[in-house]
């Protein structure tokens, strides 16, 4: 089912949008906005009401079974997230309708803009690459109908008490008083009157009841000098924030305390602990920012790893705190590690993850070494974390507080000789022997990311066998994983996605999603743990897919969409009886919208020369005529972790693209060797050597397009990319003057040795052991290269980048200048690494489509 674009809507994005335009008749610059203005408002139409963040709750009554179901998206005539539920109805239906969706809050609004949110949100948002405002997460307490949620500078909670009304709730702000902002705040499993929250880098516990609120950690003076406060609780460092992919830095410890120590150990109903990580930043370098936008001073502060330069160190810290019968804080008191991480794995560079074991006796951490080759999947006991008697004391003796603490297990390990990719899949399973431990993992030992059944004994590790050092050449005595058995569930040449798993532990089946029918589409499928087969694919071909479960594991959400039909949203029943495992649409949340003036791209593949199939995207231009060749916009990322070709509806992600397809232009997205979801082989083809490979694979991509009769014109190619993609842009240009006639490069690395070192390393190593690697993949290095003719090189930069500093274009200009090459530079001011600010983004996309119309 579709529905029709709104006719006012259809009328504004329908207009001034003739194809051509160009290649023959050259248009102002506002000319030129107001097509932005109208691409932008029909690739936001039909991009901006997809629902995200889904939620089941079910109501029992005396009468029926209800069950609502809640998420994140837009009202009609809202312009930013809110949180909305749909009533899913009391049996499946023969033939799924669409079903209404109500706003639970009333009179709610989120708004802020950019520039009013506090630094720290600006850097989360930043870390997440996050592009919506309004409520952007929320947590539900399932059984209680009790919502947080975090907006407009402050949190809130609501309670939806009978999900048998469409009664609007109302939201009450959670008072507070510290001063700045509170950021990733925690129920607390066991008492959900419990909020913890991060505030200016230290861990505080409010008690939503009466309003109490209690400081846990205390890294942080109040000085706001880096220099003299290096540490913070709570809080991940920028490398493991920006290049693993963990947000978070504490955890609320999911039952009581499960040790065989009276100190440590609490069934008590009052007693709440959580697990924390405090970063040490001391000997990490101090990067200085030009930035206008920081009121009273034009120099902000940010730490920064570059390549070969010291990491932020990290410890595990446990912190218990008792609450009064009054609802009062109690006593506060800390725990350390009996030995130090480091003690037993001197190796250990990076905490990637962490967390507790379902039954709260044991936390996990796994730990990984610079080079990024071996991972350790760490079991800690709680009792091996000892009381801190006397907090902040550095002096103390921990030897005098415990003589004798069982020590940690390691349970996993991970070894390649090219780079250990970290994920999110680790799910502990039930087990009744107390010596061993049951879990599901995911590795890429067969070149291919699959799952696995583990079942590990727990031995002591030996620190002094630890302590040997594991790069020394023959040195075999560090503290290896005693795994018992270990059973393959998935195999094959695909990739099973590492964000996230699905386990139903009742009928021993785990639902993960992969790459198994085709490359370019995400499905959902299902595979015992227990009894492994074929896994059984749940969701429809020809699109791609992101789902989202209920508790039991019997119900999804499926959002999916392809390059030629938009998002569309549905819930599926998972049956198990009368045979193999099924599904059966439940409701539909959203149809794809049906738009006459969306274009579609084109998927196309060819054999490459490599010996692997590549993918691409094709834009055709607008008004396209057959025989014509037409200006063509080589649109590339090409660097790893990414994959740009799918067969899903990409919304604001590609607005250029559809951008510069109405102004006439061919656009061309290709994946090269690099790009991830294609197995450790076709992505290490870059190892050692970044910047020295991939244009070639962007250039074969073009010909094939030419030879097979696609509109490229090869006397008229220009190179765009953003990030990895601005680099390559100004290797394409240096390298290949006589394919590419201009080059855009965004936000780019030009010599990485500035950029951090949990990327780079991971791909190049540091530089002492490469120097090779970092001279050629350095931009710096081809300058002479660079053609001498104006109007070939655009620059463009935010100036308080945090990312990829503005150090990266500063260097590249005073070399340019050097060498006497023309180039031309945009600055914004006031954008990071993406850019936000509405105004801005619409100048830099004008922008674009000018310099390309005056110089291709």
């Amino acid at each position: 089912m579709a529905t029709e674009i709104p006719p006012d809507l259809s009328e504004v994005v329908t207009s001034g949008t003739t194809g051509q335009i160009s290649s023959f008749c050259p248009q102002s610059w506002r000319s030129l906005h107001q097509n932005v203005i109208e691409r932008r408002k029909l690739i936001t139409m039909l991009a901006s009401r997809v629902p995200g963040s889904f939620h089941f709750r079910t109501q029992t009554t005396p009468n029926d079974t209800k069950t609502r179901l809640y998420f994140l998206g837009m009202t009609s005539k809202g312009r930013e997230n809110t949180l909305l539920y749909v009533d899913l109805p009391s049996t499946t239906p023969e033939v799924a309708s669409v079903l209404p969706q109500w706003p639970l809050l009333e009179s709610f609004s989120a708004s802020l803009p950019t520039s009013q949110l506090s630094r720290e949100e600006q850097l989360m948002r930043e870390r997440k690459r996050m592009g919506t405002y309004g409520i952007t997460s929320y947590e539900l307490i399932e059984w209680q109908g009790k919502f947080v949620f975090p907006a407009s500078n402050s949190l809130y909670t609501c309670v939806d008490v009978d999900i048998t009304t469409t009664d609007p709730v109302y939201p009450v702000n959670i008072g507070t008083r510290v001063e700045g902002a509170r950021l990733d705040p925690k129920v607390c499993p066991t008492n959900t009157q419990l909020l913890a929250f991060i505030n200016q880098s230290d861990i505080w516990v409010t008690n939503l009841e009466n309003g109490e609120e209690c400081r846990l950690t205390f890294t942080k003076k109040g000085s706001g000098n880096l220099e003299e406060e290096p540490l913070s609780a709570g809080v991940p460092s920028f490398v493991v924030q920006e290049e693993f992919d963990r947000y978070t830095s504490y955890w609320w410890s999911p039952a009581p305390l499960q040790g065989h120590d009276p100190d440590i150990s609490d069934q008590s109903d009052s007693s709440y602990c959580l697990l924390y990580e405090e970063v040490d930043e001391g000997d990490v370098e101090i990067l200085n920012i030009f930035s206008p936008s920081v009121e009273g001073r034009n120099v902000d502060q940010y730490r920064y790893p570059r390549a070969g330069t010291p990491n932020a160190k990290s410890v595990l810290k446990l912190v218990k705190f008792s609450l009064g019968p009054s609802g009062k804080f109690g006593q506060v008191q800390h725990y350390q590690l009996y030995e130090p991480l480091l003690t037993f794995f001197p190796w250990m560079e990076y905490m990637v993850r962490a967390g507790w074991t379902p039954d709260a006796k044991h936390v996990y951490a796994e730990l990984l070494d610079r080079e990024q080759k071996h991972l350790s999947v760490v079991l800690i006991p709680v009792d091996f974390f000892v009381p801190v008697q006397n907090f902040g004391d550095e002096d103390m003796n921990v030897d005098s507080v415990r003589k004798t603490v069982p020590s940690l297990s390691v349970i996993y390990e991970e070894n390649s000789d090219i780079w250990v990719n970290t994920h999110d899949i680790l799910h502990f399973l039930p087990h009744s022997v107390p010596t061993e431990v049951k879990f599901l993992w995911a590795s890429e030992k067969s070149g291919f990311r699959h799952l696995y059944r583990v079942k590990s004994k727990l031995e002591s590790c030996d620190k002094q066998l630890c302590a040997m050092d594991l790069l020394e050449e023959g040195q075999d005595g560090h503290c290896k994983a005693n795994v018992i058995q270990e059973e393959m569930l998935t195999s094959g040449d695909w990739e099973v996605n590492g964000k996230q798993i699905w386990v139903d532990e009742e009928r021993e089946i785990v639902y993960f999603i992969g790459l198994k029918d085709n490359v370019l589409e995400t499905h959902l499928y299902a595979v015992s743990y227990t009894r492994p087969s074929e896994p059984v694919r749940l969701t429809a071909l020809g699109y791609s897919h992101s789902v989202s479960f209920n508790s039991d594991c019997l119900s999804f959400v499926s959002v999916y969409s392809s390059v030629s039909e938009t998002t569309s949203c549905a819930v599926y029943r998972i049956l198990h009886d009368n045979g193999p495992i099924r599904t059966r649409t439940w409701g539909i949340i959203m149809p794809p919208i049906a738009c006459p003036d969306y274009h579609a791209p084109e998927l196309f593949c060819y054999q490459s020369d490599s010996g692997f199939v590549h993918h691409g995207l094709f834009f055709h231009p607008h008004g396209e005529e057959g025989g014509k060749k037409y200006p063509t916009v080589l649109m590339v990322y090409g660097g790893p972790q990414v994959q740009q070709v799918t067969n899903s509806f990409k919304g604001i992600r590609f607005l250029r693209h559809h951008a510069l397809a109405s102004n006439g232009y061919a656009v061309v997205v290709i994946d090269g060797r690099g790009s991830c979801g294609r197995g450790l082989k076709f992505e290490s083809h870059i190892k050692d050597r970044l910047g020295t490979v991939e244009i070639e694979d962007q250039i074969e991509g073009l010909q094939f397009l030419s030879s097979a009769g696609f509109c490229v014109d090869m006397d008229r190619v220009g190179i765009h990319g953003w990030s990895y993609g601005g680099y390559l842009s100004l290797l394409g240009i240096a390298q290949r003057p006589d394919v590419f006639k201009v080059g855009i490069a965004g936000a780019p690395v030009v010599n990485w040795q500035l950029y951090d070192t949990g990327y780079t390393e991971r791909y190049l190593n540091v530089p002492s052991r490469n120097e090779a690697g970092y001279r050629q993949g350095s931009v710096l290095s081809h300058v002479d290269k660079f053609p001498d003719e104006e109007n070939r090189i655009l620059i463009i930069h935010g100036l308080i980048d945090e990312n990829v500093h503005f150090h990266h274009t500063s260097a590249l200009i005073t070399a340019l200048v050097k060498a006497c090459k023309p180039y031309r530079l945009q600055i914004y001011p006031n954008e990071r690494h993406g850019i936000r600010n509405h105004e801005a983004s619409e100048h830099y996309k004008t922008m674009i489509l000018s310099f390309l119309q005056n110089h291709l």
